[in-house]
């Protein structure tokens, strides 16, 4: 708690006033807990470069089916939407940079013009939009955390992801938007689950560590 000086009425002074910790100015970020920042993010780009390298299953439209959407939303998920996003941001950029953490052991800037474009891009914002909609498993009781954070995966990765790749496969692929549309929907019943093992792992994680939810 904190106290902030008001006149006081009945004797013309002044009196504390107790401020609730949801009034109370929240306090600069330090020095530990940027390092600890860095470190999360870090780790989970990590994470999602071995989710990444997992043996690709091919499907005929040169996007392979891989383990990077499962990374991407549980980052967003247990590391709420800035720390979740910087870490995809990270992945993404350290790919790019050359180093092969793309599906497949790729890297470099040549991935951008291939059909997995959309999809790589869209891992970013689908972060964020988990990690954003994951802050509502505060409010609510225990027993409901797993669903609210299977809401945030699977919307996440349902109207973010998949539009993306959509679109990368129109404009790096070279697809008639009603055949990338069905060539997407290979991937629906694979992202589904991984959304649903995402959220079950994020509701295990959050136990252990509860202050990662609190800290967002």
């Amino acid at each position: 708690m904190s106290h902030r000086a008001v006149p006081d009425e009945a004797d013309g002074g002044v009196a504390p006033e107790v401020l609730s910790p949801s009034t109370a100015p929240a306090a600069p970020p330090t020095s530990r807990d940027r390092a600890t920042d860095l470190a999360l993010v870090a780790v989970m780009a990590a994470l999602v470069a071995a989710c990444a390298v997992a043996p690709p299953v091919p499907t005929g439209i040169g996007v392979p089916i891989t383990l990077q959407t499962f990374g991407a939303l549980l980052a967003g998920l247990v590391l709420g939407a800035r720390r979740g996003a910087a870490a995809l941001a990270l992945y993404v950029l350290v790919g790019l940079a050359g180093v092969p953490v793309f599906a497949g052991g790729t890297g470099g800037p040549g991935v951008l013009a291939g059909p997995t474009a959309g999809y790589l891009l869209g891992f970013i914002p689908a972060a964020a939009v988990a990690g954003a909609l994951a802050g509502t498993a505060r409010r609510v009781a225990p027993r409901w955390r797993f669903a609210v954070l299977a809401g945030a995966a699977l919307t996440a990765g349902l109207l973010v992801v998949h539009p993306l790749g959509i679109a990368g496969l129109v404009v790096r692929a070279g697809l008639p938007l009603p055949a990338a549309v069905a060539a997407d929907l290979v991937f629906v019943p694979g992202d589904v689950v991984k959304a649903l093992v995402a959220a079950a792992v994020t509701v295990g994680v959050l136990r252990a560590f509860p202050a990662l939810l609190r800290e967002r």
